[in-house]
């Protein structure tokens, strides 16, 4: 289960530069280790190489997936990178669904709207954190109205939280 947390907009964007610096630094030397070694143990000298460096460059890639995944993923300091990641990976879910979501908020189906207004705060706060304000003032009209819907029905508006129960629900709303 997600749930959106508070955070600095400016302080994560500082954070997760930081944080891609440091994984493109271990691509590129993982890249390049990876495609040498191809080449001095496979390639021909004088030929063409390319398929070995290009291998190479594809091995130091999975590396560095690898490396993220299982050794970086859960130290403190990649927290913010691994937020932004599970928040745009839950709106992801939720987009997945979006016409279900509709579909059941037209009806006035009570879990339907609390996952769409889950998915409007989750919006809010990537296009914050991402720096992107123009496209969140486009959709401040349909996040408002909805917000009044909600309050005029007695539901919480605050749906921090992705209940993954909500995700089944709409499924019956075609």
């Amino acid at each position: 289960m997600f749930e959106i947390q508070p955070m600095s907009p400016e302080r994560y964007r500082e954070q997760t530069r930081r944080i891609a610096l440091l994984v493109t630094a271990i691509f590129l030397v993982l890249g390049m280790l990876c495609a040498t070694c191809a080449v001095q143990l496979f390639g021909t000298p004088g030929g063409d190489n390319l398929l070995w460096n290009l291998g190479g460059v594809l091995v130091g890639l999975a590396l560095t997936v690898a490396v993220v995944r299982i050794s970086l993923w859960s130290q403190p300091w990649m927290a913010p990178a691994v937020y932004g990641w599970r928040l745009k990976r839950s709106l992801m879910r939720v987009t997945n669904q979006m016409h279900q979501v509709k579909a059941g908020v037209a009806a006035g189906d009570a879990e339907a709207m609390k996952l769409l207004r889950f998915y409007h705060l989750g919006l809010t706060q990537m296009h914050q954190l991402d720096g992107n304000l123009s496209e969140l003032s486009q959709l401040v009209r349909e996040i408002d109205g909805h917000r009044e819907a909600m309050e005029a029905r007695g539901l919480d508006p605050e749906q921090k939280r992705l209940d993954p129960a909500w995700l089944e629900a709409v499924k019956r709303f075609k």
